[in-house]
């Protein structure tokens, strides 16, 4: 079964402490998902169109499990607590294995 993976790419981040506590949240969430944090932060080397600002990639077990936990209750509060603290490119995308 192919996993699946979140993939944020941040363009900008207007209200850290907005962050600061959707991070809370929001690793409770992927953690209840059965989400793993393969990269947050970090260094960038942007190219094309890609801007060099916070990147994030978790991996699930399945693509299911990846929309579920972005649908759980646990992480819409993250997402409501974060509102408009940063413009981010959010998707949801299954891997190949």
């Amino acid at each position: 079964m192919p996993k699946g993976y979140w993939v944020s790419a941040y363009r900008t981040i207007s209200d850290p402490e907005k962050l600061a506590a959707y991070n809370k949240l929001a690793a409770a969430a992927v953690q209840a998902g059965g989400g793993r944090v393969l990269v947050r932060g970090g260094r960038v080397e942007a190219h094309d169109a890609g801007i060099a600002e916070r990147t994030i990639l978790i991996e699930f077990d399945s693509f299911e499990q990846a929309v579920a936990t972005r649908e759980s209750a646990a992480y819409q509060e993250a997402l409501a607590v974060l509102a408009d603290g940063v413009e981010r490119d959010f998707r949801i995308v299954e891997g190949i294995d």
